[in-house]
């Protein structure tokens, strides 16, 4: 075990009925954000289920926080969880909810409770079921500082936020990495969301991981690729990722090395990271560029 990972996945298959994880491999030393990129249906929930120890794995090992999972019960003191639909019981106030969450962490800091609902803007009298998505996140996130968590796990925390409450919520992840022993895993499909907070990206796709590393390294190892309607149609040995074809033309994303060998029968620009999880999102089989960390 590795206590300067936040994280290790290390050859994860699982399966989740119809659908598998295949010798997944990524990890995230402590004090960084790693986004998680994904399509819908590519994996990242069930990767979360089974780093949380909710899903069974079938091979390989996954390590969090220097434990091996399943991990110890104490280990759930220094793991938070914000998910994209709340937990809690609707009738519950958010008085009560610190009554009836509060018990199972050792750590659970009533003064930090009831300081974090103010700043957030939340009522203690309001009842779960009121609040707003953008309000019930915060309070996820309140849960989870109010335990003292080292690991931070999103699960699509800003699908159905508008902007501003998703730039507030980049704030409150800024605060909270001010500490170099927190970390935080971000499964989003919203790519903007990690251009301004990821340090570290994963991509997955259909199961597999399709490459993993620094925000920089992932950018940097794909183009976008331009060209005329028939001129890449002879193209043989270089892969094209999610080829989009129109009446004028045609695009897709490359492995940086490849977009070098089409010569200059193609337009090549770098691409944005929404650009790389579109193209990888419409493909079969997409390539791995750039080198895999475990």
């Amino acid at each position: 075990m590795d206590p300067e990972f936040a994280f290790a996945f290390r050859g994860v298959d699982a399966t989740v009925g119809r659908f598998r994880l295949r010798n997944v491999s990524f990890s995230l030393p402590q004090g960084y954000v790693m986004g998680f990129v994904g399509a819908n249906g590519a994996g990242k929930t069930t990767s979360i289920r089974c780093l949380l120890g909710i899903q069974r794995i079938e091979r390989g090992e996954i390590e969090v926080l220097g434990h091996r999972v399943p991990a110890p019960v104490a280990l759930r003191q220094d793991v938070g969880v914000v998910l994209d639909h709340t937990y809690l019981v609707g009738e519950w106030r958010l008085s009560e909810v610190e009554r009836a969450v509060g018990p199972f962490y050792d750590r659970w800091d009533t003064a930090r409770y009831h300081d974090l609902l103010g700043e957030f803007g939340l009522d203690p009298r309001a009842r779960v079921k009121d609040l707003s998505r953008g309000m019930a996140v915060k309070l996820m996130i309140t849960i989870a500082l109010s335990h003292r968590a080292r690991l931070l796990v999103f699960d699509e925390p800003t699908s159905g936020l508008d902007p501003a409450a998703r730039d507030e919520l980049s704030a409150i992840l800024g605060d909270f990495l001010t500490d170099e022993r927190h970390s935080v895993l971000f499964s989003t499909h919203i790519t903007s969301d990690l251009e301004r907070i990821g340090d570290y990206l994963t991509l997955i796709h259909d199961g597999r991981i399709v490459a993993t590393g620094t925000k920089d390294e992932i950018l940097d190892g794909y183009r976008i690729v331009r060209a005329g309607p028939d001129d890449l149609a002879d193209v043989v040995g270089i892969p094209l990722i999610g080829v989009r074809r129109t009446g004028v033309g045609v695009q897709a994303l490359v492995a940086t090395e490849d977009a070098e060998l089409l010569g200059d029968r193609v337009v090549i620009d770098p691409p944005s990271l929404e650009e790389i999880a579109v193209h990888i999102g419409a493909s079969e089989h997409p390539r791995i560029p750039v080198k895999e960390y475990s």
